[in-house]
């Protein structure tokens, strides 16, 4: 593939939302389903915006990214689980290929970046509920010619998000470091709160910082008005000021009577699972990059709130139910959390106005369906009183037509067909297993047994 700089880049990404959208929509997993970085610009959604120049040049050079920049998922808790160091950049190749985890000095577009306060921007094709989301950059003397691991990349700030959905919160301000200049990789990780799973948006930046910064020994300043935003009988949120310091503050730790509970780099906070008509003691303090630490704020005493004698109030509605996926059989739902005044204890979940599951999760599964048959689905939350919510939104979903056949077909631009790694196909009286997740949009040379076509084996 040609070299490109960024401004190349920059020129497509001014398309029409509408034809970036069209575009991607056929992705190897359904579109409406994750996210991407889309300013500046993620690996991930470069590849995308190429491909709108060239589509087989960008798709050597991206693979599978490129029609599915939001499908790079897999399992949370980075940097203690998440992707196999090696495979970050891909999601452990989840997309379909390992494409994304190639790492040489010049093998990727980079964006231009000075160090200080920078905005990082989402774009969700579908938003989840959400924990919060956590960034990454390569540590000073990386080798960006060898594969990108975590021993490589320190954490640059968090945001938290206090579970509801994500397109609440689709900007964040991150304070990326000053003492480093070149190329380096900024990995953005969005943790969804109702799933096992989280995105991964690797972002090649070239920093353009001047020259190497005096040591920064002075202190952020003291966190200044503490104060309690809300409580239920479990929980209680927090707010404070912005701390100010000379090289931008990195993070803020939150202590409950005098031990350290968590860290966020926002000035909001929600300490969870309490005791209800409990009193609790916080302080915070700011830190900065380079690890100075301010004075402790003054201390909040805060409350969470006592369980009525009778609870009377219901749990708002689940919200935004929508399909993560739908098979011949099968179709995967999730909705946001509902809240309560004391606890919320169950969700209902009904299918053609039946009451099919009662599961404690924001998710389900629903199986044994019909091929191409269109189901209604709606959400009802109870909590440990009784109490039962409003419906959530009516959700309808229509099934697969599906390929009972297995019987390998040529699928067209606007109408692809989707091939999974291990699935077992028939062409020509063979079986074929196939190797490589991929979209087939009309090339005959893909098809099973074609000459130099590695995406299938004889079975």
């Amino acid at each position: 593939m040609k070299k490109h700089s960024f401004k190349t880049v920059a020129k497509l990404s001014v398309l029409s939302t509408a034809c970036v959208a069209g575009f991607m929509i056929f992705g190897g997993e359904k579109a409406e389903a994750h996210g991407y970085v889309e300013k500046p610009a993620s690996r991930a959604y470069t590849g995308s915006l190429l491909s709108l120049e060239n589509y087989a040049a960008a798709y050597k050079s991206y693979g599978q990214s490129i029609t599915n920049p939001q499908g790079v998922e897999t399992t949370k808790g980075f940097p203690f689980a998440g992707p196999q160091d090696g495979h970050i950049a891909s999601g452990d190749g989840k997309i379909g290929d390992y494409v994304l985890d190639d790492q040489t000095e010049d093998r990727w577009v980079k964006n231009n970046m000075t160090g200080g306060m920078n905005t990082f921007t989402w774009k969700y094709t579908t938003p989840h509920a959400t924990t919060k989301w956590h960034y990454y950059i390569t540590k000073k003397g990386w080798n960006p010619n060898e594969a990108l691991k975590r021993e490589n990349l320190e954490l640059i700030g968090t945001v938290d998000h206090d579970e509801s959905l994500s397109d609440t919160n689709p900007t964040h301000s991150i304070n990326v470091p000053t003492d480093r200049s070149g190329y380096h990789v900024i990995l953005a990780v969005w943790d969804v709160s109702n799933t096992g799973n989280a995105f991964y948006q690797a972002i090649d930046v070239n920093l353009q910082n001047d020259g190497i910064p005096e040591e920064d020994t002075e202190a952020p300043t003291q966190v200044k008005n503490l104060k309690q935003t809300g409580a239920t009988t479990s929980s209680i949120s927090l707010s404070w000021d912005e701390a100010s310091d000379n090289k931008g503050v990195k993070e803020y730790k939150i202590f409950r009577d005098g031990k350290q509970i968590d860290t966020t780099a926002t000035t909001t906070f929600t300490d969870e699972s309490l005791t209800s008509d409990t009193a609790y003691e916080y302080t915070i303090q700011a830190v900065d990059f380079a690890g100075n630490k301010s004075e402790m704020s003054p201390t909040l005493t805060a409350k969470t709130l006592e369980i009525p004698a009778e609870d009377t109030e219901k749990p708002t509605n689940p919200s935004h139910l929508h399909s993560m996926g739908e098979t011949a059989n099968s179709v995967n739902l999730m909705w946001g959390k509902s809240s309560d005044n004391v606890e919320v204890k169950a969700y209902h979940v009904y299918r053609d106005n039946k009451k099919i599951m009662t599961t404690n999760k924001t998710s389900f599964e629903d199986t044994g369906l019909s091929a191409a048959t269109a189901y209604s689905y709606h959400v009802v939350a109870e909590d440990t009183s009784g109490n039962l919510s409003d419906e959530s939104n009516h959700l309808l979903v229509t099934t697969t037509v599906g390929n009972p056949e297995n019987e390998w077909k040529l699928g067209t631009f606007t109408a692809p067909i989707l091939y999974t790694a291990g699935d077992i196909v028939s062409y020509n009286s063979k079986e074929y297993k196939v190797v490589i997740t991929h979209q087939n949009y009309g090339d005959i040379t893909w098809a099973p047994g074609a000459n130099g076509n590695s995406l299938f084996v004889i079975k």
